[in-house]
């Protein structure tokens, strides 16, 4: 059946094209008849594919990728459910799966408008230039042509028949004849023009010829559209597919699980959740708090090579038995290696419940301007400016983690968190803006800023090296006891292999000091001799590059927020879960 409708197509497009032209033919050999005989069809192909292939887009043909998205009806289904799930309770399941279909209907949306964007740039624009520009070029040349040898055989006759009037009349009237001077400069006259227009016609054909040639070369090229085409569409639905298995792995997972009550999470963590940095580690008598060190030397054990690391999330009842364990028990801690998403929900649970962000209130301009600049060189540093104004503590813990996380990236081959994905999932946990009860306007600016903030952690994680100078011994406090990690599948040179990294095994219970004993002094007196510090070594990043492809978040993000300020939770956790699912 195909095979049929391929030889009816062929028959449609050479309808009218296939005879040869008797002003051209005599100059051409019989390939170029045959590339001459091509160049009808394929202007019309040409025209007609990309008459088609145009009607096909959904978006505003030659916008831009953000009035692009606006105009795709996957945009207005995502701005219609993220209008109604405000409506609904968010924590109810039906709420869950409306909020994550919103974001879905977003990403795919701006798949589908990048995909627009390419097939304009690298086939409908080729395809426009050539039915409108290069074959009418070409075409343009034989028709020329053609009349010229038109006349110059019309001319030709013209002098031929003047040449037997001119004998004719020598042999009738004789030597003495009035009309033989007239006659023989008609003849002399039209020899002349018979001349240049010949001249003409060489000139011309030299062009068409020229242009056949170049057409017969370009014509693998031309080709290379349609299957760009095809390779172009190929990649769009990849990339559909695969936002679409990952949201749905992730929804049926979460969908499956049942919340803990607030009532039964917030009173055993109060002492190392949801209390300020500097409390924190002015209690236990630490430079690193206990839930980032105690994770990251977990997770340098056992889940650097993890798949989805801080984006997949964990099962809610072995996310709150490690908080439990984390305040009450840090000996239980090697228990809970083996699951690392567990883990990571831990730190990012800390990270988030801390009632001042770890970047800080005070500096948050900073941030925001150091990420609203453009040059490469005067963002790094701003940034490095921002980081010496940071509190020493909140320094000492954010040096600590960039370190991690940059290590984290160097294993994206396998875990496929490059910078730009940890610093989707963990950026609004690092940093979100002074709350201003109220205040729409600041909800609004909330949910753009935490854009920024992406591009800000991402930068921090690429020039952790730059940034934080010098080593950094992971096992800082000295309270772990150090385990041989599992093999890990690594492509640095053997001189650069880290050492052993320690893991969660506590020497010492980290129970409070008592009134009388100063916090230092009882760390001293508890702690044994520390073990070997491990390091890591890296090779200086790359210069940061700016977030990929985040300005897509802030619209939900926004109504995420607007929502959570109607149900009285923090800014931001309002647009947390948002955040943390994109990838």
């Amino acid at each position: 059946m195909m095979k049929r409708q391929l030889h009816r197509m062929r028959q449609l497009a050479q309808t009218g094209s296939l005879g040869r032209t008797p002003e051209t033919a005599e100059f051409l050999g019989e390939d170029l008849l045959q590339v001459e005989q091509r160049l009808e069809p394929a202007k019309r192909a040409a025209h007609n594919v990309h008459k088609r292939l145009q009607a096909c887009l959904q978006g505003q043909s030659g916008a831009d990728m953000d009035k692009r998205v606006k105009k795709l009806p996957l945009m207005a289904l995502s701005t219609t459910m993220a209008e109604s799930f405000k409506e609904l309770d968010p924590d109810s399941s039906m709420g869950k799966a409306l909020e994550m279909s919103c974001v879905i209907q977003n990403q795919l949306a701006r798949i589908l408008a990048e995909f627009e964007m390419t097939l304009e740039r690298d086939v409908l624009q080729p395809l426009s230039r050539l039915s409108e520009e290069e074959l009418p070029t070409i075409l343009k040349h034989k028709k020329s042509l053609q009349k010229l040898v038109s006349d110059w055989n019309t001319l030709k006759s013209r002098l031929s028949q003047a040449a037997k009037n001119s004998g004719s009349s020598q042999g009738l009237g004789g030597p003495g004849s009035h009309g033989h001077p007239t006659t023989a400069n008609k003849v002399e006259t039209l020899k002349e023009e018979e001349e240049e227009l010949k001249r003409k016609v060489e000139q011309c054909k030299d062009e068409y010829l020229a242009d056949l040639y170049h057409f017969s070369t370009k014509e693998d090229s031309y080709a290379n559209y349609f299957i760009h085409l095809l390779e172009i569409q190929a990649d769009y639905h990849r990339r559909s597919l695969t936002s679409l298995d990952t949201a749905l792995a992730e929804l049926r997972d979460n969908h499956s699980q049942a919340d803990p009550s607030p009532s039964m999470t917030a009173a055993p963590f109060s002492r190392v959740y949801g209390v300020s940095l500097a409390s924190h580690l002015q209690e236990l008598g630490r430079d690193i708090a206990l839930p980032i060190e105690a994770c990251v030397l977990m997770l340098l054990s056992e889940g650097m090579q993890e798949e989805g690391l801080f984006r997949l999330a964990a099962g809610a009842s072995v996310l709150k038995r490690l908080k439990q364990t984390m305040a009450s028990d840090p000996r239980g801690l090697e228990a809970f290696c083996s699951d690392p998403h567990a883990v990571a929900g831990a730190l990012k649970s800390y990270l988030r419940e801390l009632p001042e962000p770890l970047m800080t209130f005070d500096l948050y301009d900073d941030w925001m301007r150091a990420a609203s600049l453009k040059e490469p060189a005067a963002r790094l540093e701003a940034l490095r400016e921002a980081c010496g104004r940071l509190p020493q503590e909140n320094l000492s813990n954010l040096r600590y983690l960039m370190k991690f996380l940059a290590r984290l990236a160097e294993e994206q081959e396998v875990n496929k968190m490059t910078p730009s994905n940890i610093a989707i999932v963990l950026g609004p946990n690092l940093l979100w803006p002074p709350e201003k009860e109220g205040d729409q306007a600041q909800l609004d600016a909330a949910s753009v800023s935490s854009i920024q903030v992406v591009g800000v952690v991402e930068a921090l994680i690429q020039n952790a090296d730059t940034l934080f100078p010098g080593d950094i011994n992971f096992n800082v406090s000295g309270l772990f006891s150090a385990l041989a990690p599992q093999d890990k599948v690594s492509n640095r040179p053997a001189s650069e292999e880290l050492p052993p990294v320690a893991v969660p095994t506590p020497a010492a219970t980290l129970a409070p000091a008592p009134a009388s004993v100063a916090p230092k002094e009882r760390t001293e007196a508890e702690a044994p001799p520390r073990p070997a510090s491990p390091k890591v070594n890296r090779s200086p990043p790359e210069t940061a590059a700016p977030a990929e492809d985040t300005a897509r978040r802030s619209e939900l993000l926004g109504s995420r927020q607007r929502r959570g300020q109607r149900v009285g939770l923090p800014a931001h956790e309002t647009y947390f879960s948002l955040a943390s699912i994109f990838f």
